[in-house]
């Protein structure tokens, strides 16, 4: 169970659910099954391969966290040399299975994703800069890349708007859980966005980053044309009450209200529930449409 964890399957979780509906937008319908089975196998062993190198490299700060102090390289269900091992191999497993499975041009999407999430964000920016979580998302992002290349071999303006779709989640999806955690990040110096600045100041970046976010998304509507009137209607449905939880955090916040009933967790809770309906509206829409 050690090496599963290392995986952080919750979080695939999440991965793969913005990666398959994108391959119905993509088919225009229902994808070859095959494919869709031997993308989500590639996507797991690549994300999983990832999640295992960024416990290996902050292990020692895991550590001092509450929130990651059960982790296996910290407890030492599994050794540092183990974690290595496991996270490297699952990422060359990866890389060759969509090579050969899926396509050359998902491969290299994949190994992007890795490297970014490795180098980019756990090595570069993750304990330099309070903007690490903005630019550290792109590696998520490329998911959406991943399911549209697997069914169509190329890229398109589609895939682009969801990939900037997530980009503009990410944080505001983050940041109320960062907020809840901050007395963690705090005492081992990562400069997450609560840590360097206030509450308020937070939640005014999540209001911004959460009105991109929800007029992104109505981009594959319009003016791209590429869904019926289901999508966006769910779309605005979806980011309404997004930005309604959005505002009232930043009211609380403005008000000066701190503790439990500050509820930064409802925006955070609620941000998994949006982005997995969305991208259930992505899936559907094709049969409408």
């Amino acid at each position: 169970m050690g090496f599963v964890a290392l995986t952080k399957p919750r979080i695939i979780e999440l991965l793969l659910i913005t990666t398959v509906p994108v391959m119905f937008l993509a088919a225009g319908g229902v994808p070859d099954l095959w494919l869709v089975v031997a993308t989500v196998v590639g996507g797991y062993l690549s994300a999983g391969g990832a999640n295992a190198l960024n416990m290996y490299i902050d292990r020692d700060i895991d550590a001092l966290m509450h929130r990651t102090e059960q982790r296996p390289l910290v407890t030492g269900l599994v050794s540092p040399r183990e974690g290595l091992v496991f996270g490297i191999t699952l990422s060359v497993v990866s890389t060759v299975w969509f090579w050969t499975l899926v396509n050359p041009l998902s491969a290299v999407l994949s190994l992007t994703a890795i490297l970014y999430y490795v180098f980019v964000y756990t090595l570069g920016l993750k304990r330099r800069t309070a903007q690490n979580i903005v630019w550290g998302g792109v590696a998520g992002c490329l998911q959406v890349f991943i399911g549209w290349s697997a069914v169509r071999d190329e890229l398109a303006w589609a895939p682009f708007v969801l990939f900037l779709v997530l980009f503009f989640w990410t944080p505001p999806h983050y940041w109320p859980l960062s907020m809840k955690v901050k007395d963690d990040y705090e005492r081992v110096g990562v400069p997450m966005l609560p840590v360097v600045a206030g509450n308020q100041v937070v939640a005014r970046q999540i209001v911004l980053y959460s009105w991109v976010m929800v007029l992104t998304s109505l981009a594959l509507w319009w003016p791209l044309g590429e869904t019926s009137w289901f999508y966006p209607l769910v779309a605005a449905a979806l980011g309404g009450f997004w930005l309604k939880e959005a505002h009232g955090l930043h009211a609380r916040a403005k008000a000066g209200i701190t503790g439990p009933k500050l509820k930064e967790m409802r925006l955070f809770h609620w941000s998994i529930t949006y982005a997995t309906l969305l991208f259930v509206a992505v899936a559907v829409d094709p049969f409408l449409h």
